[in-house]
């Protein structure tokens, strides 16, 4: 199980009242969020798959990467301040180191690399998996992984924890209408706002779906504008549109596309039983008020 965790605990932090603080007066409800949601899905398995053996929570060291940056200046741009830093609550910012903190004190292991995103890190530890991979994750970008092959899912959380939706090749072909692996070129001709990619002008899903059906990838989209008769109809009258977002679209997927080959050291991603540092983490149970979600993610593990 690879958990997409920045989006995990972004999801906690505005989905869940800050009514419960630590004593400092720090609310909790991103750690302790978190805690619960892994606590459910441990204890429910969705999907049908017995509980992982094995557990990555993947981290952003680089929410913004250059390399995308670069090739699209506008990629997530919409959430820098002033600092030139991404933009996050300061209630959830105090937050976030002791995420870190009681993942370690429990034994989870957190995995991150320097230039690169955690979707990259969860698409690279995917690829070199022997086993099944669930990926717990609220976004979409990851469903260019599921891989029925290789058992690769996404398990995702966009309508709740409760509501978990397992998604496979069948689950993104019944969503946009696309075969399964085609979610990367659909991204990238549609746009997504919530990145600052702007998509074609004039290409919506229907039309985006209607290309990936057809010729499969933007590369191919791109050779069938150089060979095609003019007169061949796109999909949607969508030939102009193509052409005139050559440069975009050449761009664009490497801002859309999971790395999958991030050289990341061999990891312990043992699902631990007992914690891995019961005195910190006691520790830090009572610092941050954690007692009760550190409880159940315990006596799951433990189970």
């Amino acid at each position: 199980m690879l958990l997409d965790t920045p989006a995990l605990y972004f999801r906690a932090f505005f989905g869940i009242p800050d009514s419960v603080k630590a004593p400092d007066g720090t609310p909790v409800n991103a750690i302790r969020g978190l805690l619960d949601m892994m606590a459910w899905i441990f204890r429910n398995s969705p999907g049908g798959r017995k509980r992982p053996a094995r557990l990555v929570a993947c981290m952003d060291a680089d929410w913004r990467p250059a390399f995308r940056v670069a090739a699209v200046p506008s990629y997530k741009a919409h959430r820098l301040g002033q600092d030139g830093a991404e933009i996050v609550p300061p209630a959830l910012t105090a937050q976030i180191p002791a995420i870190f903190e009681v993942l370690e004190a429990i034994g989870i292991a957190q995995v991150g690399a320097e230039g690169y995103e955690a979707d990259d890190v969860i698409g690279t530890l995917a690829a070199r998996s022997s086993v099944p991979v669930d990926i717990v994750t609220g976004d979409r970008d990851l469903f260019q992984l599921v891989d029925d092959a290789r058992q690769v899912r996404v398990l995702y959380t966009a309508r709740g924890i409760a509501r978990i939706e397992v998604v496979d090749e069948a689950g993104v072909t019944a969503k946009y209408d696309i075969p399964g692996r085609g979610y990367a070129a659909f991204a990238a001709l549609r746009g997504d706002p919530s990145d600052g990619l702007p998509g074609v002008r004039g290409v919506g899903a229907k039309t985006a779906a209607a290309l990936v059906r057809r010729f499969g990838t933007i590369d191919a989209m791109l050779e069938a504008l150089d060979q095609a008769d003019p007169r061949d109809p796109f999909p949607g009258n969508s030939r102009a549109k193509l052409a005139g977002a050559r440069d975009y679209l050449v761009a664009a997927m490497p801002v859309v596309l999971v790395v999958t080959d991030i050289p990341l050291p061999e990891i312990d991603d043992t699902l631990p039983a007992a914690p891995a540092d019961p005195a910190r983490l006691d520790d830090l149970k009572a610092r941050w008020n954690l007692g009760s979600s550190v409880g159940r993610l315990l006596d799951t593990l433990a189970g």
